[in-house]
């Protein structure tokens, strides 16, 4: 009964949001596109070297899931040694997506977010570097699901995570920073 509440109210923040939501333009569709692309590119890439990994065991403890994920990081990290900031969040889609931001936040809703991101999230313990793993130990401060709905939408490997001003795109299972673009909040 819960989810099924929980579905119904998704749907209606989607029509809602999607009623609210100017359409984008040929151009910025096809930023859109690429962006997509590119994200699913690398979730192949990701994808490909998970299954070359040895299983873990329904009965793996702690420390093997730990270097399981380390090793994991590191064939990745090795895969793409050559990439570097910008191979996701091209200069086209930022722009985008600091204009999706800006729209959807408006007048007090801009400084309540601006200040929700900066005081929850510790700047200084994030590198801004890609195939960096981002920190286990930093919280890590959930988007708004009107939001989620307005921004490219991302294979469920990758996720969207604000940093300070910045908004970084992280893999959820080795937690590798994927990209990461500078100047995302208004």
């Amino acid at each position: 009964m819960r989810l099924k509440l929980v579905g119904a109210m998704l749907i209606c923040i989607a029509a809602i949001t999607q009623a609210q939501t100017p359409a984008l333009s040929a151009n910025d569709q096809a930023t859109v596109k690429t962006f997509e692309k590119r994200a699913k590119e690398y979730v192949k890439l990701r994808e490909r070297l998970e299954e070359q990994m040895p299983k873990l065991s329904q009965e793996a403890k702690a420390e093997e899931i730990q270097v399981h994920k380390k090793q994991f990081q590191e064939r990745v990290r090795a895969a793409r040694v050559g990439a570097k900031h910008g191979d996701v969040f091209t200069p086209e889609a930022a722009a985008l997506i600091r204009a999706i931001i800006k729209d959807e936040y408006k007048g007090k809703q801009r400084v309540e977010l601006r200040d929700t991101v900066l005081r929850e999230s510790d700047t200084k313990a994030v590198p801004l570097r890609v195939n960096y793993p981002y920190p286990e130990s930093q919280e890590v401060l959930e988007m708004a699901p009107t939001l989620l709905l307005r921004l490219p939408q991302l294979p469920k490997q990758l996720r969207y995570r604000f940093v300070g001003h910045n908004l970084l795109l992280i893999d959820r299972e080795n937690g590798l920073i994927v990209d990461y673009m500078t100047k995302a909040l208004p």
